[in-house]
């Protein structure tokens, strides 16, 4: 038999135009195309998939089965070929199926989880992880990633934090537009290493009220605007092919049925002719949410929005036929949607090669190899951010110490975080191997379990205690188990479990130097743990060379060189806490404030524990002579932000100059700081370097009562330095 990845489709038929192919379909066909199904629906499968909802009935016939355009959670070369295959036959048109998966941070090379990478500040890292999940993914059968997801975050209670690189628009909107280079390169018709990118979820899922997934969303317009949509319109204007409905409200209406923003705002303001799709399930919950009666009124929503393939719902097949010949639905609305479902399979040469990159030999070569392994160790190791070190660190594996390894992460493979369906925890580097391999001479490493994630036994304290007092350094490997973030992750309190705080403060007891290593998916509230331990690394979920990355950087083979994109809470009575914060009529602080009478709390800070950009390093740096090249910006002139790094410490480092700006006067109350650009620089011991950024009036402006976009003239103040809280001041004035 003739390999079939070898072959091309419909060569007989000379592959007649889009137009052609949609006038020879017939209705049912056609709304078929609009059906997206998960694997088990499919012949030739060899297991379930990923499914991330309930298999309920759904009422779907065979033959919309065999007639249905695309399929979720489907990944591996051989299972993709044969469902392909299958359908082909079954096909009466010989209409290729879409393979979508949600491939967010690593296929089965795993990279550290978007918040991670986010903190890694190093957007060329971010498009070289999305490129190597893409050209795992692609061999193994997959034509569409379910990422980038960029919904600004402010509430770590919600677990889909986790997703998103962090608070900030610009930052998110560089990090979207590096994730969609990586996922789709710039040709995917000839590039079939690459896979067609979905951004999500549109629009300000972030926003869930009280951090509860699937909650409603209630945001001025304006504020969307500023804050909410940068990420994706940026993914977008990178060439993005796909966006996903939100399963929130927007201005009351739920995203999957809201024809303001999807019909004008996305297709017609910003001109965007890809495929929509829906989040799984969001078009029959139309109907929870209560703007729809049945199934029959969710879909006349959903597709008068815009919405062109409902996930895992069948309200399309089985009441678009009725609407249409109700004359409640122009046919012409399902062709629309058939042509942007078909122009992406057109430019992804299904027509011509249905199975695309797709070859179980290449497969093999390629997923998991050793030079995907050493990428996913560098962004591990950049990603993790030092949050508190009184001098234990690093430590040196050389001496004649003894050093114990506690924690319910000491030896766990639950290092990849969530939506890393494809990776194996088996396969990850644990901690305690990953420490082993740094230990020379007499060196020991001591390893006990200490108590679980939520739960201990007095047998683990014992072991714990007997390595602890037989050690000269405790390390203390603690954290969230990977279901306890991510969707459908959501926490009211955000501290770590009981047990692991009790842990520490009986390992804190015996008088010994401890680190605490946490592997989690959320800031997290650090009572208890930061007033406790002498050094904290907070280490994310790392992916597939956790062990290693973080093994380095404890020893001092890497230096940290991670920044926060999410700020710290003090409390989970601040949330959401962000550093872009309003000011108000009565700040706290301010020249004239008044004892009580202001916008304060009485029992803890109004700042973060942590802010916006924080990060330690082995090394100490020292910002000298900051300056401007002017105290005017025009129309036509900008001017030159300067400040003058110097490594102060022993070891070469890396640290990453933030630029914020503060408009003092405008049309609409402005932010304290707005993060404007950043520059990472490495520095050997005593090498200085003058940074220097270029500010213009383009980025002063900002979305004023009546959305339009534009600057106002008066006095701003730049700030440049290590993170949102600690920077010089430079005033400057916008004269237009």
């Amino acid at each position: 038999m003739s390999d079939p990845t070898k072959q091309t489709h419909r060569d007989s038929k000379k592959n007649p135009s889009l137009n052609e192919l949609i006038r020879q379909m017939t209705l049912d066909e056609k709304i078929a195309q609009l059906v997206q199904l998960a694997v088990p629906f499919y012949e030739g499968a060899e297991g379930d998939g990923l499914i991330t909802g309930p298999m309920a009935s759904l009422g779907i016939t065979e033959e919309t089965v065999h007639n249905s355009g695309s399929v979720l959670g489907m990944a591996g070369a051989a299972e993709t070929i044969n469902v392909q295959r299958t359908h082909l036959e079954n096909n009466r048109l010989g209409i290729p199926l879409l393979m979508m998966a949600d491939i967010v941070h690593g296929f089965k090379t795993i990279f550290p989880v978007p918040l991670a990478i986010g903190c890694s500040w190093d957007p060329e890292l971010a498009e070289k992880s999305a490129e190597i999940a893409a050209k795992e993914a692609s061999v193994s059968g997959v034509h569409v990633t379910y990422a980038p997801m960029v919904d600004l975050v402010r509430d770590p209670r919600w677990g889909r934090v986790v997703e998103s690189t962090g608070e900030d628009p610009y930052l998110n909107s560089v990090f979207a537009r590096a994730f969609v280079r990586g996922f789709q390169g710039t040709d995917l018709a000839n590039d079939t290493d690459r896979v067609a990118a979905c951004v999500k979820h549109f629009a300000a899922y972030g926003a869930a009220e009280a951090g509860r997934d699937y909650n409603t969303v209630d945001l001025s317009e304006r504020q969307m605007h500023e804050f909410y949509l940068p990420a994706y319109k940026a993914a977008l204007d990178e060439g993005c092919e796909m966006v996903m409905t939100a399963f929130n409200t927007v201005d009351g209406v739920p995203a999957t049925g809201n024809s303001k923003l999807m019909r004008k705002l996305l297709r017609e303001e910003w001109g965007f002719d890809g495929i929509l799709i829906s989040d799984w399930g969001a078009v029959k919950e139309l109907i929870a949410h209560g703007i729809a009666a049945d199934e029959k009124e969710a879909a006349l929503k959903a597709i008068k929005a815009g919405v062109d393939i409902e996930m895992m719902t069948s309200c399309y097949v089985k009441n678009l036929s009725e609407l249409i010949e109700n004359k409640e639905v122009n046919e012409s609305l399902i062709d629309e949607a058939v042509m942007r479902i078909l122009t992406l399979k057109q430019k992804l040469g299904l027509f011509e090669n249905p199975y695309r990159a797709a070859d179980p030999e290449r497969e093999r070569e390629i997923v998991f190899c050793d030079e995907h392994r050493t990428s996913a160790r560098e962004l591990a190791v950049k990603s993790c951010v030092l949050l508190k070190n009184e001098g234990v660190l690093p430590l040196n594996g050389n001496s004649d110490r003894k050093i114990a390894l506690i924690g319910p992460f000491a030896r766990s493979g639950d290092v990849l975080g969530p939506w890393s369906w494809t990776g194996s925890k088996e396969d990850a580097i644990k901690l305690d191997d990953g420490m082993r391999k740094k230990l020379s001479g007499s060196s020991e490493l001591l390893v006990a379990d200490g108590c679980g994630i939520e739960t201990t036994t007095m047998e683990q304290w014992q072991e714990a205690l007997a390595s602890a007092q037989s050690a000269d350094t405790i390390v203390l490997a603690l954290g969230e188990h990977s279901d306890m973030s991510g969707e459908a992750g959501c926490r009211a309190d955000i501290r770590l479990p009981e047990v692991q705080l009790e842990l520490i403060r009986k390992i804190k007891s015996l008088g010994k130097p401890v680190v605490v290593v946490l592997f989690n998916g959320r800031p997290l509230d650090l009572h208890g743990v930061y007033d406790e331990a002498d050094a904290i690394l907070e280490a994310w979920y790392p992916g597939s060379e956790a062990g290693d990355a973080v093994a380095d950087l404890l020893f001092g083979d890497a230096n940290p060189s991670g920044r926060l994109t999410m700020s710290f809470p003090y409390s989970v009575g601040q949330v959401p806490v962000y550093y872009n914060a309003y000011n108000t009529g009565r700040p706290q602080g301010a020249p004239d404030a008044q004892v009580r009478y202001v916008s304060q709390y009485l029992d803890i800070p109004n700042e973060p524990f942590l802010p916006f950009g924080f990060g330690l390093s082995y090394s100490s740096f020292e910002y000298e002579g900051a300056k401007l090249s002017s105290d005017v910006i025009t129309m036509e002139e900008s001017i030159k932000v300067s400040v003058t790094i110097t490594n102060k410490g022993n070891l070469a480092g890396e640290e990453t100059v933030q630029l914020y700006v503060r408009d003092i006067t405008g049309e609409v109350v402005r932010p304290v700081k707005e993060l404007k650009d950043f520059r990472k620089v490495a520095l050997q011991p005593g090498e200085s370097r003058e940074i220097e950024f270029t500010l213009d009036e383009k980025q002063l402006r900002y979305y004023h009562s009546d959305l339009s976009h534009d600057s106002d003239a008066g006095a701003f103040v730049a700030f440049v330095g290590p993170n949102s809280k600690t920077n010089a001041e430079l005033p400057f004035k916008l004269v237009k």
